[in-house]
């Protein structure tokens, strides 16, 4: 399985090196369109190589896309919780059964009589 993980992780990192090298001209990234910095009176940005930029925005969403399916499924973690927390109660409630059907008998018993 180690060598699964490596021949999909190696050719990938080889892919973004390549495109990271064929594009580092530095680009302006703006925060804003030039209209409406006009009305605030600042105009945010920055110099950046053009392989940040785009593997910047990959690397958003992607956190904006497991934070998004994070907050989607928590409903379905809060109803799993409550199916562990209920198997719990009747794992101890059947327990609790066991002991007072097997009260007084020898434990060989009660262990054969348990597994059938």
């Amino acid at each position: 399985m180690r060598y699964v993980r490596y021949a999909f992780w190696v050719p990938l990192g080889i892919v973004l090196i390549s495109v990271s090298l064929a594009n580092s001209a530095i680009v302006d990234l703006k925060l804003m369109p030039d209209a409406v910095a006009e009305l605030l009176g600042f105009n945010p940005s920055i110099s950046l190589p053009l392989f940040v930029v785009v593997l910047g925005g990959i690397a958003t969403g992607l956190i904006v896309g497991f934070v998004w399916e994070w907050i989607r499924e928590h409903k379905h973690r809060r109803a799993a919780g409550g199916n562990a927390r209920e198997v719990r109660k009747l794992s101890r409630e059947v327990n609790k059964l066991k002991t007072q059907k097997n009260a007084g008998k020898d434990e060989v018993l009660a262990i054969l009589e348990d597994a059938n």
